[in-house]
């Protein structure tokens, strides 16, 4: 598991709690945090906006949250893509994971190959470029969270709480169906599951969705006030974003109901073996009926 949705989380988490005299400690560590965390891309827009969103005045807002594993002297591939609509209007969220064997062209190289395969050779912005192609749909904002972050976050929580839907035992820990509290390896494990899953990679998809909700709710809880100083330590060097510390305010002022009504589903396809490889295969029609309904939920046509 290697990423989950921080701004709603960690950051709008500790906006929510600033208060009193705490309150300028608060904002000022939090404003700091978001400062390491920015990393902006060469682009001001989407080619696929008319014009930039406006998180003052309450545009819906998409992310693509990729979670790496980065060595040193190799880039890593984004092993994990997460597609995030929020519409503070509707106050409603749509959450989905884009598989990473996706055959599609990778933009900028000119290849088809498997989707994870972009951020290997292009980074942040060939990545984000071949979702949009893939999607056509426009992504305002990129969250990279390297894998070092995921497991410091959890463990500065004391664990989060998840729903369960079937037991098993993997990498040396037990899962029994219904309400678990995991700490940071149990999570780590949890989330990783994927042979024993009868719906293999798409239920560890599920699972990892699972997280990330519980990590946003244990984020924004008014339990977390004394892990403030864990949680942005944990996050500040491991996770990379284009939102500015003005954005994500604006973003909790105006976008966190949001939370409260998130739709997940699965992108449908099947696998296939094409030049030895094997490949997630998505139906033009499936492609079709997942990129209108985020252009609904986004207001565009």
């Amino acid at each position: 598991m290697k990423k989950f949705l921080i701004i709603f989380g960690v950051i709008a988490g500790v906006l929510l709690l600033a208060g009193g005299g705490y309150a300028y400690y608060l904002y000022s560590t939090v404003k700091d945090t978001a400062s390491d965390m920015h990393e902006p891309i060469s682009r001001e827009t989407s080619t696929l906006r008319t014009e930039k969103i406006d998180t003052e005045k309450k545009d819906p807002i998409s992310i693509l949250l990729m979670g790496v594993d980065e060595r040193e002297n190799d880039q890593g591939r984004s092993d994990t893509m997460i597609m995030i609509t929020v519409n503070p209007n509707e106050d409603s969220m749509i959450m989905f994971n884009i598989p990473r064997d996706t055959r599609t062209e990778i933009i900028g190289r000119g290849t088809v190959e498997k989707m994870n395969h972009a951020y290997a050779y292009g980074g942040v912005e060939m990545a984000m470029d071949t979702v949009e192609n893939f999607l056509d749909v426009p992504i305002d904002y990129y969250f990279k969270v390297n894998m070092e972050a995921f497991q410091d976050v959890v463990s500065a929580l004391n664990g989060v709480t998840v729903d369960n839907p079937f037991a098993f035992d993997y990498n040396g820990y037990s899962f029994p169906a219904g309400e678990v509290k995991l700490n940071a390896d149990e999570a780590l494990a949890f989330s990783r599951m994927r042979y024993e899953d009868p719906k293999g990679d798409m239920g560890r998809n599920d699972r990892q969705r699972e997280i990330i909700k519980a990590i946003i709710d244990e984020g924004a809880s008014v339990g977390s006030i004394n892990k403030v100083d864990e949680l942005l330590a944990a996050v500040g060097s491991n996770v990379k974003t284009n939102m500015t510390f003005e954005e994500m305010n604006n973003i909790f002022k105006n976008y966190k109901g949001a939370r409260k009504d998130m739709e997940t589903f699965e992108v449908q396809g099947s696998g296939e073996m094409i030049d030895n490889l094997w490949y997630y295969i998505v139906p033009a029609q499936e492609r079709q009926s997942i990129t209108q309904k985020l252009k609904d939920h986004l207001e565009i046509s």
